[in-house]
């Protein structure tokens, strides 16, 4: 009988990179575009996208990573997975409420906030101090150990660089 069960060794498997984008779920079209346009090339790129999976940043960036082909994971703050954007590939209901950030942070192997409020501000500092690359694209200013973006596509730019380890961690 064959064993059926390989070992990682003898099926190498790349392991996906996981893009989280963060945000509100109220925003203006104009971020409701950025946040759009940078889901896209994450999808693009065959990055795995991960958010709140909720309405506008979230939603905003998860149909542009499906419009370009790529996977979508939205972790929802209730028990709901009917209440998930129409373009999250794979809802996770949480029942954690703002809780579920942490699952989202920790998830991710690069951040991006885009705009945002407070939610986005408390997941920016969780990933910094999870020493997780964070990326600011028109959100809050001058938090140490956050490189910031002019741009979505600048943004791409420093999670290619992140995942490649080229972009230093540096916070307090």
């Amino acid at each position: 009988m064959a064993n059926v069960f390989l070992r990682r060794e003898e099926n190498p498997v790349e392991t996906p990179q996981y893009i989280g984008v963060i945000g509100s779920g109220t925003c203006t079209a104009s971020t409701y575009s950025v946040a759009r346009d940078l889901g896209f090339e994450i999808g693009k790129r065959g990055w795995t996208l991960v958010c709140g999976g909720l309405e506008g940043v979230m939603e905003g960036a998860a149909r542009g990573c499906s419009e370009a082909g790529g996977m979508t994971l939205g972790i929802l703050p209730g028990l709901d997975k009917r209440s998930a954007n129409p373009y999250i590939t794979v809802p996770i209901p949480t029942g954690l409420g703002d809780g579920r950030n942490l699952l989202v942070v920790r998830s991710s192997d690069v951040l991006v906030a885009v705009a945002g409020g407070y939610g986005t501000l408390s997941e920016m500092a969780l990933a910094l101090k999870a020493d997780k690359p964070v990326i600011g694209l028109k959100t809050w200013k001058e938090i140490p150990g956050v490189h910031y973006a002019d741009d979505y596509l600048e943004a791409i730019q420093l999670i290619s660089l992140s995942l490649s380890s080229k972009v230093p961690n540096a916070h307090p």
